[in-house]
């Protein structure tokens, strides 16, 4: 469905924009208007990895005349294999400055805002409020939530992308023209039902073939052309090489977007709301929550534990816990696992981060262990507190 162009024209392109963007400007479709439209634009990317580095370079490139980006994150090693906006100079360099300077060198025309904070409920409206389109980049389920409710409630459109191994979606969501992200998916999924990118993994380019179609959209919509994917969600397998298209209804009784909207504010926790970790989880890990250093101290004393690692083969393989046995979390989730623990040993159970430790606590204390631990902050926090030497991932 075509659209109107989102925002009007700039007066004038100077000579060296003239001459910049002459590929554009002989393009009939986009031409000296269409140009026009795009240095008048403001476009706010939500996050800087491995999306917005795509985005962000190419959006520059474009011309866009306002570019804004928000990321509260440092840049880390691990980023490098995929987040192509940042270099090895710019480890331990705030996220946001890293990209703003690739942005400038890019192109010294565009105007950088930079927003070196975390995305909340206090801040969103009014970040949002200051531009003409989203861009979402980001992980997590919460955040999504965040921003689409955000730009239902300020009428703005925001182009979406997601991304995990081989797969990617995107999609344009805007209530005025179409459904919003709520009507795709009414509710988050299940907690720990859906890996993050940290816990599975991310082919590197896939992010440059789905971070460009963001852009593309975005210059879709900001300069009238073409058939914006609204209404529609785009989906890749880069292992098949496959692209297909979902239709995506706007759905009535949307609690968002719908006839008679329930959701007429923003929430006061998205976490809650996506449920981090479960219920039972959080009331499993209560108390029952060790550090990195204690677990350390415990196999220093000679503690008889059983110590438990519910990652995956492979994440095994980049670094693990030693005195660590491999049983992922797929075989607490079918029962397999609990044969496999003994009756005279403390179960000490860890992961990455402890979220999938913290479901696999709550088996195994359904189970009868009892006195089942898990390490707040896995495999990540004893890299950091007691052994450094130990490569993070």
């Amino acid at each position: 469905m075509s659209l109107p162009p989102l925002v009007e024209p700039a007066a004038e392109l100077t000579v060296d924009e003239v001459r910049r963007y002459s590929r554009h400007l002989i393009i009939p479709d986009v031409g000296m208007a269409g140009q026009k439209r795009l240095k008048n634009a403001k476009v706010l990317c939500v996050g800087a990895g491995g999306l917005g580095s795509p985005a962000l370079m190419y959006l520059a490139a474009a011309g866009v005349g306002t570019l804004g980006i928000i990321d509260f994150d440092v840049v880390d090693e691990s980023n490098l294999q995929r987040q192509i906006i940042h270099g090895q100079s710019d480890v331990g360099r705030p996220k946001a400055e890293s990209a703003a300077a690739t942005v400038r060198e890019i192109n010294p025309l565009v105007d950088v805002v930079i927003h070196n904070t975390a995305l909340t409920t206090e801040n969103v409206m009014e970040i949002f409020s200051g531009y003409d389109l989203i861009v979402d980049g980001t992980d997590n389920f919460a955040t999504r939530y965040m921003v689409n409710d955000a730009a239902v409630l300020l009428g703005k459109p925001y182009v979406w992308g997601s991304i995990y191994r081989f797969d990617g979606q995107a999609s344009v969501f805007w209530a005025e023209h179409g459904p919003c992200y709520r009507c795709l998916y009414p509710e988050p999924p299940p907690p720990g039902m859906v890996p993050s990118c940290a816990e599975g993994g991310v082919l590197g380019v896939l992010c440059a073939s789905i971070g460009s179609i963001q852009v593309n959209e975005a210059i879709k919509l900001l300069t009238g052309i073409g058939d914006p994917l609204v209404g529609r969600l785009m989906i890749y397998d880069a292992l098949e090489m496959k692209y297909r298209d979902v239709k995506v209804r706007k759905d009535p009784e949307c609690v968002l977007c719908g006839k008679n909207p329930t959701v007429t504010e923003l929430l006061e926790d998205y976490e809650a709301f996506c449920g981090t970790i479960s219920d039972e989880a959080a009331e499993a890990a209560s108390g029952s929550t060790i550090t990195a250093q204690e677990l350390k101290a415990m196999q220093d004393g000679g503690e008889d534990i059983f110590l438990i690692d519910v990652r995956e083969q492979n994440e095994y393989e980049i670094v693990s816990i030693p005195g660590a046995t491999l049983i992922p979390k797929g075989e607490f989730l079918n029962g397999s696992a609990l044969e496999k623990l003994p009756q005279d040993k403390r179960i000490v159970l860890h992961c990455k981060s402890g979220a999938r430790s913290a479901e696999a606590l709550a088996i195994v204390k359904n189970a009868g262990f009892s006195d089942a631990v898990h390490v707040g902050g896995g495999v990540l926090s004893w890299v950091k507190t007691v052994d450094p030497s130990l490569p993070s991932y």
